[in-house]
């Protein structure tokens, strides 16, 4: 782009809160390997900034439906780590949704790049605050995708998240998503923590 003095302007970047930087990214396309193991989201030095840095990485890995079995992607807010004991998720809980393996290729890559959409774009409106992050996770019996919130005990927040990731994932009244405190999966006794909220 130029300008009327004949100077070239940059394109502004436009800023991402759910954050971090490209040093693994142009360790990759310098065709060298991070020094960090991707496998540990807390240490992976690769976070997005901007939007274009998001595109930048999205559109050059896998699909969620082409992981192997026990890998997982996430995508978090600054300086929140996918993980129950982080201060930012601690008094919070998830929306999950559960998918059969047979569904892995025709629901798995929409219902995940919705939902990045909806957190990069902060499609959860006045609620968005309340979002901490969301992972995919792909398992042997059944695939999970979740949608993290920081406080549980926010009733309303927390179902206004919940119908608003139904509506953008298309997910019809006859199929129910759950949402389960963290507290309430640490204490779990089966393979199911019980359910705070149904939708």
């Amino acid at each position: 782009m130029t300008s009327a003095a004949g100077l070239s302007e940059v394109a502004p970047r436009m800023p991402m809160e759910s954050a971090a930087a490209a040093a693994a990214a142009e360790a990759e396309m310098n065709g060298e390997e991070s020094a960090v193991a991707i496998g540990d989201p807390q240490k992976h030095p690769l976070h997005n900034r901007f939007v274009e840095d998001f595109w930048a990485l999205f559109n050059h890995i896998q699909p969620a439906s082409k992981l192997p079995v026990g890998c997982d992607y996430s995508l978090f807010k600054h300086g929140i780590n996918p993980m129950w004991e982080d201060p930012g998720n601690v008094n919070g809980g998830r929306w999950l949704i559960t998918l059969d393996k047979n569904k892995r290729n025709h629901s798995m890559d929409s219902f995940w790049i919705e939902t990045l959409l909806l957190l990069i774009g902060e499609g959860f409106d006045e609620d968005s605050d309340e979002v901490c992050g969301a992972i995919v996770q792909i398992r042997a019996k059944q695939d999970k995708l979740s949608v993290w919130t920081r406080t549980a005990d926010k009733r309303d927040s927390c179902v206004n998240i919940g119908q608003r990731l139904k509506e953008a994932l298309k997910i019809p009244d006859n199929i129910q998503i759950a949402y389960q405190t963290h507290t309430d999966q640490e204490q779990k006794s089966s393979s199911m923590a019980k359910s705070t909220y149904v939708l």
